[in-house]
């Protein structure tokens, strides 16, 4: 209820706004919703919103294979740590543009290349947030599992899952939102379809009704994501730990 009461005031302050501005600055919610039917009776706005989902979650799931098992090694094993922080830190200060950048010029417009250098600019960020959950993990757990001759795959199942599920919620919200942003940057930079060349093409055109008519339904559907995937995710393995504590 309070979400909604919460739209309702931000479409109110959207359609005041556009009154008071120039209809080609700022269009107001009719004819922004207007527009938004157009491109989807015309098959476009679907065709390019899917385009940009599937980058969102090919780079997501690249991002998070890799850098899950890279971090949880760090934050067990010093060694690792100490060989592969230095990099992390450096990756973590170079700009994504010009990852994205050299991405184009070394493997050419293709999408290897704009999957890639998103899924990049996510990297360090997973690593880090699981390295730190891996160093909290439980000792007295630990050896419980040995006690009890666990297996490798029920000790990774039964004891550091569970403990790690806070983190791994924790860097898919944050995850999610930054790599969403990155695949529009790259789209509009090399890419022939999805949200960000049709926004590249409406600012080219300065075309504010089409370029919020791609823009909010695609911010409507990482909402979406978020709350029917990622918030119950991260109330379960919260409610682990609560029961836990």
């Amino acid at each position: 209820m309070i979400r909604a009461l919460s739209f309702i005031c931000l479409v109110i302050l959207w359609q005041a706004a556009s009154l008071l501005s120039e209809p080609r600055q700022l269009p107001g919610p009719i004819i922004v919703a207007q527009t938004i039917i157009g491109e989807a009776q015309s098959g476009a706005l679907l065709t390019h919103l899917l385009a940009t989902t599937l980058r969102v979650c090919a780079a997501f799931l690249l991002a998070m294979s890799l850098g899950m098992p890279i971090g949880y090694m760090m934050g067990r094993i010093r060694t690792i740590d100490r060989l592969l922080d230095p990099w992390i830190v450096i990756h973590l200060n170079i700009p994504a543009l010009v990852v994205i950048v050299l991405s184009y010029i070394w493997l050419g417009l293709t999408e290897t290349a704009a999957i890639g250098a998103v899924a990049l600019n996510k990297l360090p960020n997973v690593v880090i947030t699981i390295r730190e959950g891996a160093r909290s993990l439980s000792q007295e757990l630990e050896e419980l599992a040995t006690i009890f001759n666990f297996s490798a795959i029920n000790r990774l199942r039964h004891i550091i899952i569970p403990q790690l599920g806070p983190y791994i919620a924790a860097t898919m919200r944050t995850g999610l939102s930054l790599v969403w942003k990155l695949v529009l940057i790259v789209e509009l930079l090399g890419r022939s379809d999805g949200v960000g060349f049709q926004i590249n093409l409406a600012f080219q055109l300065f075309d504010m009704r089409l370029l919020l008519a791609y823009a909010l339904p695609f911010i409507a559907l990482m909402l979406f994501i978020e709350t029917a995937l990622v918030q119950p995710f991260e109330r379960r393995v919260s409610r682990w730990r609560n029961n836990d504590a």
